[in-house]
């Protein structure tokens, strides 16, 4: 009768085994670039208001230079979710074969009217005067191929140029493009927020032109993305942490909180909070939709202004690779 006991109990072990491995969070390691406006960089700092926050899925962010790098590391599974931008969902599907590559939820949004659009900055008093004087000059971008140096490069397509033949390009942390500009080691430097406010910068320096001149019209310049083998797996997992995702960043854009957000990215920044005040979460940063919603007419011109430079290499239909229904999900909860 013991024996039947403790046989009983063994089963009933071995039995709940799956339940309990089925309940362990879904590890999640998030990409980001560019700190504070891609959330993953600051959303620990507020995981008080999410709700499933390592209960149904861990969370781990880790940075990188840029998408171009992000994407070969969403490629090899070293990450579940990342911000790609226009540029590198098509190196993605189309140069590296990621045919389950899916487009999420948006994440921001350049050159929406009444919001921030990128800068590309030469100094006051040099030789560059317009864009054709670029020519034999030197370029300053965060990483080739990504969405801002497509942008920045694209201008001097549209002028007949091309690199390497015409132009030179390097690459360098947002944090030392204005150190570049000012020691003449670059000609012309990509000046994202919160870098673009420095004064030495503004005194020296103006735009050449910006990202708006240059696409004439919105830019999406970062939107979540997954693989489709991981997305459909753990589905729950990845609904939730948009749930969560939208629930901080609605914190962060809370008037009543912005004394408390400005603490929290000027302690991350390492910069005094009104320096972080002037193009943090307001109408002088990158728009970004409150439900996430992505501008996929937008998006489309992106990619197809990148196939025209050569950067992708056939045509991509990005709504075949596009599936809103998670973000639509976790927004509906919060109606």
């Amino acid at each position: 009768m013991q024996a039947m006991k403790a046989c009983s109990i063994a089963l009933a072990a071995v039995l709940a085994l799956p339940a309990a491995a089925q309940a362990d969070p879904v590890r999640l390691r998030v990409a980001w670039v560019a700190a504070p406006g891609e959330l993953a960089s600051i959303m620990e700092f507020k995981k008080d208001v999410a709700k499933h926050w390592g209960q149904s899925y861990s969370f781990e962010a880790l940075h990188f230079q840029g998408t171009p790098p992000m994407m070969t590391a969403l490629a090899a599974n070293e990450v579940e979710l990342a911000p790609l931008s226009y540029s590198t969902v098509g190196l993605g599907v189309v140069n590296a074969g990621m045919s389950d590559l899916k487009i999420l939820a948006d994440e921001i949004r350049d050159g929406v009217p009444g919001w921030r659009t990128n800068e590309f900055m030469v100094l006051k008093d040099g030789p560059i005067k317009a864009v054709a004087d670029l020519k034999g000059k030197t370029l300053a971008t965060n990483a080739i191929g990504a969405g801002i140096d497509i942008v920045m490069e694209y201008m001097l397509f549209k002028n007949q140029m091309t690199r390497p033949k015409d132009y030179n390009v390097i690459e360098a942390a947002f944090p030392n493009m204005t150190s570049l500009l000012l020691e003449h080691k670059a000609d012309l430097v990509t000046e994202i927020n919160p870098f673009a406010t420095n004064p030495q910068l503004r005194a020296a320096a103006r735009d050449l032109y910006t990202m708006r001149d240059a696409v004439g019209g919105e830019t999406e310049l970062a939107f979540w993305t997954g693989r489709g083998t991981f997305l459909a797996k753990n589905r729950a997992a990845v609904i939730d942490f948009f749930e969560d995702y939208l629930r901080i960043m609605r914190w962060y854009f809370d008037p009543a909180n912005r004394p408390a957000m400005l603490k929290i990215v000027s302690d991350f920044m390492k910069l005094p909070p009104e320096v972080m005040d002037q193009t943090t979460f307001n109408h002088e940063d990158f728009y970004r939709d409150p439900n996430a919603t992505l501008n996929l007419t937008a998006l489309q011109a992106n990619v197809d202004m990148a196939e025209a430079m050569g950067v992708v290499k056939q045509h991509l239909d990005v709504s075949k690779y596009t599936d809103l229904t998670y973000i639509e999900a976790a927004a509906k909860r919060l109606q």
